[in-house]
């Protein structure tokens, strides 16, 4: 008897026409080409300010008193958060009083959660 061979897909994947791609470094993709403020986040400016929050706020969450002690993805590490967001505006980005110390578990559920149901309203 012949063994069976495998015959190679006729149709490759393709990418999906409307819309975006699906995943976390498409959207983070999409999000770097339509919003090229992003690109500050990524300045020594920024990680200068972040620090200063940081120190002014003594490592510790504005709004509960918690103290930001994680490193890296630990959902208890220090994140600044821009207490209005500032969708690009340069003045808002920058104002040190406009930061805020927050864990990154907060940060990346709660206070997204809120801007994202502001922006539906």
């Amino acid at each position: 008897m012949a063994k069976l061979k495998t015959i190679k897909p006729l149709v490759a994947t393709l990418p999906p026409l409307i819309g975006r791609a699906k995943g976390e470094k498409a959207r983070d993709q999409h999000r770097r080409q339509t919003q090229p403020w992003r690109a500050w986040y990524n300045t020594p400016r920024w990680e200068r300010l972040r620090r200063l929050a940081f120190e002014r706020d003594v490592y510790t969450r504005q709004r509960s008193g918690e103290i930001c002690s994680g490193t890296r993805n630990d959902p208890n590490t220090p994140v600044a958060n821009h207490k209005i967001p500032h969708h690009g505006d340069p003045v808002l980005f920058w104002d040190i009083n406009n930061i805020e110390t927050v864990t990154k578990r907060i940060h990346d559920a709660l206070i997204q959660a809120e801007e994202r149901r502001a922006a539906n309203t």
